[in-house]
């Protein structure tokens, strides 16, 4: 009896070299802002300030706000800078809407790019190496650890893009997002609202906004330490 040639097994060029280009187009974006920056000698507070002549005392404003936030995840920006930005443009009120709208997309977007170039690489097959099993919990219990991450503040973009990698479902993603991040949100536009000189320079500031931030930082942690503690006990 002849038997069925069986198929030969892809290699990873071949299951992975269609993202190639787009990897490529990511990469050539972080070098082309960090080139830019590094020969005009910028630093990431400089070149903010270069764009709040546009942001400020203009109907485009908030939606130059919006669309810079939104897109800051793709070269690595600082979104804390940013934030503050926001609070010192547009008040404690407006900045803080406009903050958690753009954040809310730039972590989409980085959720969707991390969902793009992890699809395939992870394979949930029941085994037990460390990322799977990891993976695996951040799926079963993917509201609470996000929203702990975004409560003990870990790098914004890189919860989104593990989030998207790990292949954890959007919906509890985002609102864990959108929850978890309120207090530092508003703690973070609360202080650059009470900056008076955005130069790097803490010339002025606002002693009651400066101790509404200061206690909106110690409840996040609390409360990271709140979900923490219940998601142990759930385990248990």
């Amino acid at each position: 009896m002849t038997e069925i040639a069986q198929p030969l097994e892809k290699t990873f060029l071949q299951k992975h070299g269609n993202k190639f280009p787009a990897l490529l187009f990511w990469i050539g974006l972080i070098v082309a802002y960090n080139w830019y920056a590094t020969t005009n000698n910028l630093s990431p507070i400089e070149v903010v300030q270069s764009a709040l002549d546009f942001m400020t005392d203009s109907l485009w404003g908030p939606l130059i706000y919006i669309s810079l936030y939104s897109a800051r995840p793709l070269i690595l920006f600082p979104s804390t800078i940013l934030t503050l930005a926001g609070g010192f443009v547009f008040g404690p009120f407006l900045g803080v809407l406009y903050t958690i709208i753009a954040s809310n997309i730039s972590s989409t977007i980085a959720f969707y790019v991390g969902q793009y170039f992890g699809e395939g690489l992870l394979q949930d097959n029941g085994s037990g190496g460390l990322l799977q099993n990891y993976a695996r919990r951040m799926r079963e219990n993917s509201f609470e650890t996000v929203m702990i991450m975004r409560f003990i503040f870990l790098p914004y973009d890189m919860v989104s893009y593990l989030a998207g990698f790990l292949k954890i479902k959007y919906l509890p993603f985002i609102l864990a997002t959108a929850l978890g991040s309120i207090p530092g949100t508003i703690a973070v536009v609360s202080f650059g609202a009470s900056i008076e000189h955005f130069d790097g320079g803490l010339r002025t500031l606002n002693p009651v906004t400066l101790a509404v931030s200061v206690g909106l930082l110690i409840l996040s942690i609390g409360l990271s330490r709140l979900f923490k503690k219940k998601e142990e006990i759930s385990e248990a």
